[in-house]
């Protein structure tokens, strides 16, 4: 299940109420950074942009590919640990605005992680250090660390360990794939 904090709306719904949940000064300096971040080819520059502007967490080293799309409500609420690599056209959300409620919630996006081009990442998720998305999942759920996973529904095709024995004789990854050594 993932951690998202439940808030009930009245009348129409909640993202016709956006703006009592949201201020409509955050929403229009974020689009504008967030804009300048998806097509900036310079990392650090992005990865200064977001951590200065947005208060998103963002570790030494990671790349979000370009055209990448933080939450724009609320990009405060991203942690991305160290030398992660975020694909191209992934969206990373932490809101949810529905019928009669609105969700918000955390994602937590570990060390060494690799997460594939247009994935799509739900609030109130973790994924783990060294985990492996591929392209195109809908992360609904936390993931373990070191897992390989995908699909929509995504589902877990290699466990750390699986993934260890398969790579334990390849030149790149065999040796660097034990987190913990």
């Amino acid at each position: 299940m993932r951690k998202t904090a439940r808030y009930r709306v009245e009348g129409a719904n909640s993202l016709w109420q956006l703006y009592s949940t949201v201020s409509f000064w955050k929403v229009v300096k974020n689009f504008i950074v967030i804009q300048l971040g998806r097509y900036t080819p310079f990392l650090s520059v992005k990865n200064w942009l977001y951590r200065t502007f947005l208060g998103m967490k963002i570790g030494d080293k990671t790349a979000l590919a370009l055209m990448v799309m933080p939450d724009l409500m609320f990009p405060e609420k991203i942690t991305v640990g160290h030398n992660t690599v975020i694909g191209f056209n992934t969206t990373i959300l932490t809101h949810e605005y529905l019928i009669k409620e609105y969700r918000l919630g955390n994602v937590v996006i570990g060390n060494e992680v690799m997460i594939g081009a247009n994935s799509t990442i739900m609030p109130g998720v973790t994924i783990g250090d060294g985990a492996i998305v591929s392209a195109g999942t809908y992360v609904h759920k936390d993931i373990p660390a070191g897992a390989f996973v995908g699909g929509n529904p995504m589902q877990i095709i290699y466990t750390k360990e699986q993934l260890a024995e398969r790579w334990a004789d390849d030149p790149i990854y065999g040796k660097q794939n034990n987190l913990s050594q």
